[in-house]
């Protein structure tokens, strides 16, 4: 059972590389025209809420892999605040991401968004190579 959920849990950490590439995504959504401005936000929305789905994957199987171990306290208080960081991150950058596409048809300029979006994924790209690296070297007892 052990090595099915770290595989389920990988999975999700693979699902999760979305946040990677966020960034770079998100930079190019200035020098597009309105209507690729519109469409990038969409589709980063859509991947946005997969990577959601993947985050439950990751607390359903992180849960149960941070019970069959012998963790440190302060580690699991670590990995879970970077993992609630990650979630809310996540679920705060898909408001000006939809602001981008509704700007957009309602002939405002989107730049702002983008900015916001820009600034909140660099954020995330940051909060999840720090979890990735406490993943990578747990502290044990």
């Amino acid at each position: 059972m052990f090595s099915f959920m770290l595989f389920l849990h990988v999975i999700g950490a693979a699902g999760l590389g979305f946040y990677i590439a966020l960034p770079f995504m998100a930079g190019r959504a200035s020098k597009l025209d309105g209507g690729g401005q519109a469409g990038l936000a969409d589709g980063l929305v859509s991947a946005n809420r997969i990577a959601q789905y993947f985050l439950v994957l990751q607390l359903l199987t992180g849960g149960y892999l941070m019970s069959q171990s012998d963790y440190a306290v302060i580690w699991m208080i670590i990995v879970t605040v970077l993992f609630l960081a990650i979630a809310a991150l996540g679920g705060i950058i898909t408001k000006p991401l939809k602001r981008i596409s509704a700007s957009i048809q309602s002939g405002q300029s989107a730049s702002a968004h983008i900015a916001k979006v820009r600034t909140l994924s660099v954020v995330l790209l940051l909060v999840y190579l720090v979890t990735i690296y406490f993943m990578k070297y747990p502290i044990l007892k």
